[in-house]
């Protein structure tokens, strides 16, 4: 191609994670064009509620005392993940995270502080179980941002229900707005909305610009250092997700509209190898009276049970690993959706969920919708549910019986710190004795797909015999993930698309 209509030295497509890339390099000193597909930025990053990463041995870690190694970190990671992923991606994501952090903290737009979340897999070796290998960004005030805060992506609460938008930008969306702020600072950047990246453009077998769509034209835009594909999953193509034997629908995730695979499909166009495209970060979903289940934690009380009435899993169980379950059991015919959370009057009759991620409408729209029911005796509710009511009434004496000896046998509930982080620390083993007792629906949610682009330790993209493909990078969701298929800890996947992204500018600025 000899007529560009645009010349930059990146183009990075995707603006939630992927923005570390676009700051890196415009702070490098190169030029740098952000594409988002849609018409917010943000991406699956706005949406959490934490914004945090997973960054052992960072700077605001070691500013608060805590005592921790990498090579603990290292122990705790690989003995999670496996030998899923190459062994040299997960030394990158463990090691370059408090580089990371070094490098943000020398600008005044970023600001973390520490937030213990305990790691993943309490019992694996070197599990932080204290939390402190987690950090978020502060938050942020709207105003900072000037006319950019309207086009941050969220909250849920906005895009779902309507509600005005915060004064501050809180969680992911702090994440972004301070990326953004960051950004604003620099001259050589073209920040650019309802632009998605259709095709890429190649000479001599490397990458050297794309084709975009901006509000309907077709733009070539050349890029003289690379191009960052950090455009998020494609969750939302329900075709993509069939053809690769995702679990679950399009509308039950909680990755935005735009996040239909436009990058992955572009990218395997030219060559690029794939990896985990039958993976997704995934949670349990309270369903809402729209028909959508939405990832949903935090849970104080209550038991999941099944068409039979029978618990079939720890409750309280980090999201990801439950959600692995729940599709283990769908997979073996072993239960279908939706399945019930049971639980009793004593905080009334609102299900015992401190975190819906989409906030819970009026109570009546779930009972009019069917989601949720209420019954004197455990024997109606099973009726009104469709599950056996000697099986419901069983396997709450069973629970009840555990919970007074404070072990559960069964399946293991409150044996990890994270089990008891919703419970400040005491066991989340809550009997169900007091009546009219209650039933929730949930179905089954993700955070977004994790297959996609397999790429080295440099975020360079790789071809089927292993080869990077000179000028093209990925990071985030479009990047094959480096946790495989688990999900080590809180912040793993903002944490990783930001690193990835970080570290394809770092090797574009020396290229």
């Amino acid at each position: 191609m000899t007529n560009w209509d645009e010349e930059v030295d990146v183009l990075v497509a995707g603006s939630g994670g992927g923005l570390a890339g676009a700051y890196t390099a415009a702070r490098e000193g190169l030029s740098v064009a952000v594409v988002e597909a849609t018409e917010q930025f943000g991406g699956t990053t706005a949406y959490s509620g934490g914004g945090g990463v997973w960054f052992p041995c960072n700077p605001v870690l070691r500013r608060e005392g805590v005592d921790d190694s990498i090579e603990d970190a290292l122990t705790y990671y690989r003995a999670v993940v496996g030998d899923r992923t190459p062994a040299e991606l997960q030394e990158a994501y463990v090691r370059g995270g408090a580089g990371l952090i070094e490098y943000l903290e020398a600008d005044d737009a970023f600001a973390f502080q520490m937030f213990p979340w305990p790691d993943y897999f309490g019992a694996a070796p070197q599990a932080r179980n204290d939390g402190k290998r987690h950090i978020v960004p502060k938050p942020l005030q709207a105003s900072a941002l000037g006319e950019l805060s309207a086009a941050v992506r969220g909250p849920l609460a906005t895009d779902r229900r309507g509600d005005p938008q915060p004064e501050y930008l809180i969680g992911g969306r702090a994440l972004v707005g301070r990326f953004l702020l960051g950004l604003s600072r620099f001259p050589n950047v073209a920040l650019h909305l309802n632009s998605p990246l259709l095709e890429l453009v190649t000479e001599d077998g490397g990458v050297v610009g794309a084709i975009v769509e901006r509000d309907g034209r077709r733009v070539t835009i050349r890029a003289r250092r690379g191009v960052l594909l950090a455009a998020g999953g494609f969750e939302q193509n329900d075709e993509m997700r069939a053809r690769h034997g995702v679990p679950g629908r399009a509308r039950d995730t909680m990755g935005p509209w735009g996040n239909q695979g436009w990058a992955h499909t572009a990218a395997i166009s030219v060559g690029a190898d794939t990896d985990l495209m039958d993976q997704a970060w995934w949670s349990p979903g309270m369903i809402h009276p729209d028909g959508r289940a939405a990832f949903a934690l935090w849970f104080t009380g209550g038991i999941f049970v099944d068409r039979d009435g029978r618990r079939f899993v720890n409750e309280s169980a980090p999201y990801d690993r439950l959600g692995r379950r729940i599709i283990e059991r769908l997979n073996d015919a072993a239960m279908s959706l939706p399945y019930w959370m049971i639980y009793d009057d004593s905080a009334g009759p609102v299900p015992p969920v401190q975190a819906t991620n989409v906030p819970m409408g009026e109570p009546e729209e779930y009972v009019r919708a069917g989601l949720r029911h209420s019954a004197a005796t455990l024997e109606e509710l099973a009726e009104a549910i469709g599950v056996p009511p000697q099986a419901l009434v069983d396997t709450v004496e069973r629970f009840n019986a555990l919970a007074d000896r404070g072990v559960d046998e069964d399946f293991g509930r409150g044996d990890e710190a994270y089990d008891r982080s919703f419970t400040e620390g005491k066991s989340p083993l809550i009997p169900i004795r007091k009546g009219p007792f209650h039933a929730a629906a949930f179905g089954i949610s993700d955070l977004g797909t994790k297959g996609g682009l397999r790429t080295d330790g440099a975020g360079r993209v790789l071809d089927e015999s292993g080869t990077p493909i000179a000028g093209l990078y990925a990071a985030g969701n479009t990047m094959a993930a480096v946790s495989g298929t688990v999900y080590p800890g809180g912040g793993n996947p903002i944490g990783a698309s930001m690193l990835f992204s970080h570290l394809a500018a770092l090797n574009m600025a020396g290229r």
